[in-house]
């Protein structure tokens, strides 16, 4: 699977959360992750919700759709949000 992302976002979100897309993508690999639907966030259009563990060892969430056969991060966030 081919991911890409918005690179302006992933600066300001590798800058501010300390976790980068290229990390984020890796929750993808992870054979427990869990991915929901995300109907409060898919006006444009259809979203989900990702959880899992990336490549470091950390729990991420991420928003993310499918455009044109790839996977779009849109955000992500840690698990223990507090960051």
């Amino acid at each position: 699977m081919i991911y890409e992302w918005d690179p302006r976002k992933a600066h300001a979100n590798k800058r501010k959360h300390g976790v980068s897309f290229e990390e984020a993508a890796s929750v993808f690999h992870d054979g427990a992750a869990l991915t929901y639907d995300d109907p409060d966030h898919s006006d444009d259009e259809p979203r989900e919700i990702t959880i899992g563990i990336s490549t470091e060892g950390r729990v991420l969430v991420l928003s993310h759709c499918e455009r044109e056969g790839r996977i779009r991060i849109i955000s992500r966030q840690a698990g223990d949000s507090n960051r």
